[in-house]
């Protein structure tokens, strides 16, 4: 873990940040040695969020096949 004083986190803040995201986690140390640890937050994803499929069939098929579900269930 990298550590850099107040001053040049202040300075080259972007650039430390970067370092955050690749290295996990970064130190700032002040004057006054209190330390800060900067660390990219998790990102919270939905447990629905995937990436689609493509089947080749349209909206209006899907449509379609829905209807066509509902009307068979009507008529047993």
């Amino acid at each position: 873990m990298k550590e850099y004083s107040f001053t040049e986190a202040r300075q080259h803040f972007a650039s430390i940040l970067d370092e955050a995201r690749k290295e996990g986690v970064v130190c700032v140390k002040k004057r006054d040695g209190e330390s800060f640890y900067i660390k990219p937050a998790i990102q919270k994803k939905s447990p629905l969020d995937i990436k689609g499929v493509d089947l080749g069939v349209s909206s209006n098929e899907i449509v379609d096949i829905i209807r066509e579900g509902r009307e068979r269930n009507h008529l047993i």
